[in-house]
């Protein structure tokens, strides 16, 4: 109920419009977004790096209305690349096809995307372009082209796409993914989809989870396992202590801002970690998406949000 509330705040233009222009609304983002520009994604990488983490670099946004706005988002995610051989940064890149021109023109995004994982192949030391996924409406149109530029020459190991645990389809798409070695970010979904291709209860979503995540760990392509539920990562340092899986086979991945104490326990425990840092002026659906599914920052933000 209360992750269904705050996907409809979401898709509020006129609370997004005040949230985002509003010195309070800043004020909130900044516990969970590192800033506005490029130069405040690399500040705070080089502080997770400094801590032990890698990182995934997000720019903020998502369904662009026009041909510029797409190439200005493509353009932007090439000088993050530039930033990180610059800078020598632990990090790769995360981006949303929508924000890349997939609704205004499919062939747009698709050359701008294969530009990205070309560039970020062709770096030294090799990146990645780690390619999100959105609502169902986009899963396999994402799932086809992830495909696609995973089988162009010099892009393989050099892209990989997200998985969402509650759809009822993963395990299907998870084969699929792994017979072509794609690697994969396993998450539980921040979208609200209905019961007829998603599991609705936290239980059945966590279960569906564990089950995947096992199938991944088992394979031999390296992984991310986006969770912050301790339960849920309890039973994979089991699992991985249990099945001998050696623990810089795959890594836990966290978003920016939640469960740092978490975050550096694993780390002290020899576990791989890497912290989801999005950026950018177009923070507010993403942080009324993280508040749906983790209630207790909501809280959070009520207790700090008022101090100096």
């Amino acid at each position: 109920m209360l992750r269904a509330f705050f996907v409809k705040l979401s898709e509020n233009h006129s609370l997004r419009y005040f949230a985002e222009r509003s010195p309070i609304g800043r004020r909130v983002s900044n516990r969970f977004v590192a800033g506005t520009e490029i130069a405040d994604a690399v500040r705070v990488t080089q502080a997770v790096n400094r801590a032990g983490m890698s990182v995934s670099i997000d720019n903020l946004g998502e369904n662009v209305a026009n041909p510029d706005e797409a190439h200005l988002s493509a353009q932007l995610y090439s000088q993050i690349l530039d930033a990180i051989g610059a800078n020598q940064l632990n990090a790769n890149i995360s981006l949303k096809l929508t924000h890349m021109g997939l609704d205004v023109d499919e062939k747009l995004a698709r050359d701008v995307v294969s530009g990205l994982v070309a560039k970020a192949a062709s770096m030294t030391p090799k990146n990645f372009v780690r390619v999100d996924m959105e609502g169902s409406p986009y899963t396999q149109r994402t799932l086809d082209f992830v495909h696609e530029l995973h089988r162009m020459p010099g892009n393989a190991n050099n892209v990989g796409t997200v998985i969402q645990a509650y759809l009822k389809r993963s395990e299907s798409d998870i084969e699929k993914l792994l017979s072509e070695r794609i690697r994969i970010r396993l998450c539980k979904g921040a979208y609200k989809e209905p019961a007829t291709i998603a599991f609705e209860s936290k239980a059945d979503v966590d279960a569906n989870y564990i089950k995947l995540m096992k199938i991944l760990m088992k394979s031999d392509t390296y992984h991310g396992l986006a969770t912050h539920d301790e339960n849920i990562i309890r039973e994979a340092q089991a699992f991985a202590i249990r099945e001998k899986i050696a623990r810089d086979s795959f890594e836990f991945q966290m978003l920016y801002g939640i469960r740092r104490d978490l975050q550096q326990s694993l780390v002290r425990d020899g576990w791989r970690m890497r912290v989801y840092i999005p950026f950018g002026t177009e923070w507010y659906p993403y942080l009324m998406r993280r508040l749906g599914e983790r209630p207790a920052n909501v809280f959070f933000i009520a207790r700090n949000v008022l101090r100096k």
